[in-house]
């Protein structure tokens, strides 16, 4: 399941909508809007991140963290390497190789590093900043 696929079903169940309606209401499909939540699917369409929206009466923040969620939620990832050091190309691969046996602590753990929380998320001393080339 995708960030956008988790709230897009979230949404609907908290307001009562089937799959079937809401797919009609959206002019979709139900295998599409199945796949969508189930991330099955690639990004949703500008146009279709709207019409979620409008049909939940999303406006503002709420609005923008849905296209937030959709940019997050294509669920085949392509990661070009090319120019990084050896070790940054071997740790993509095995990162595509095993995400799927990681335990979601793991999971949770290398988020709070990408989000710049490694001092909390790692033991030891937290990197500097990477030096910068003129």
């Amino acid at each position: 399941m995708t960030p956008f696929g988790q709230r897009l079903r979230a949404l609907r169940e908290a307001h009562g909508v089937s799959q079937a309606a809401l797919a009609e209401a959206l002019h979709v499909s139900p295998a599409y809007l199945s796949a969508l939540e189930h991330g099955h699917r690639g990004r949703p369409s500008a146009g279709l991140i709207h019409q979620v929206n409008e049909f939940f009466g999303l406006i503002w923040d709420d609005a923008e963290e849905m296209a937030r969620l959709a940019r997050l939620s294509h669920p085949r990832v392509v990661l070009d390497t090319a120019g990084l050091s050896p070790e940054a190309t071997a740790l993509a691969n095995r990162l595509a190789r095993e995400i799927r046996k990681l335990p979601p602590e793991v999971i949770q753990m290398l988020t709070r590093v990408l989000d710049g929380g490694a001092s909390t998320a790692l033991p030891g001393p937290r990197p500097g900043p990477a030096p910068r080339h003129k």
